[in-house]
């Protein structure tokens, strides 16, 4: 199913070059704009300054780890759909990032098909 995001930016918080650029072949058919962060901070920082549709939260990073800078954004702009990736494949870990305001989960090795499914639950085309 072809998904045309060209007016949607994504930002994809991952400071593991190998897993953004997975991410960014997946999302490349879409047409969306993609924003690459590496840290929790500059995460923040890119949310508070560019209009942003959606982010890909990965949960360990330097500095701010993806739930801090989860709650940090969710303070300011509630409605910003963050997905959390991460190789943390544990239950307690989904609902940790649930309870950091994360609005989705999704597992690594992220499966193509089930991140755009997910992502579309919060992009209308």
């Amino acid at each position: 199913m072809f998904r045309n995001w060209e007016n949607i930016v994504v930002v994809i918080a991952e400071d593991e070059q190998i897993n953004y650029l997975f991410l960014k072949a997946v999302l490349k058919p879409t047409k969306a704009k993609i924003i690459w962060t590496k840290t929790g901070q500059e995460t923040i920082d890119i949310c508070y300054s560019e209009k942003v549709d959606i982010v890909l939260m990965d949960i360990k990073m330097p500095d701010l780890n993806g739930l801090e800078a989860t709650i940090e954004i969710k303070k300011d702009y509630p409605n910003l759909p963050i997905i959390a990736q991460t190789a943390y494949a544990m239950e307690e870990d989904e609902e940790a990032s649930t309870n950091a305001g994360c609005d989705d989960y999704i597992s690594k090795p992220i499966r193509p098909e089930n991140l755009l499914i997910k992502m579309s639950r919060f992009i209308t085309d």
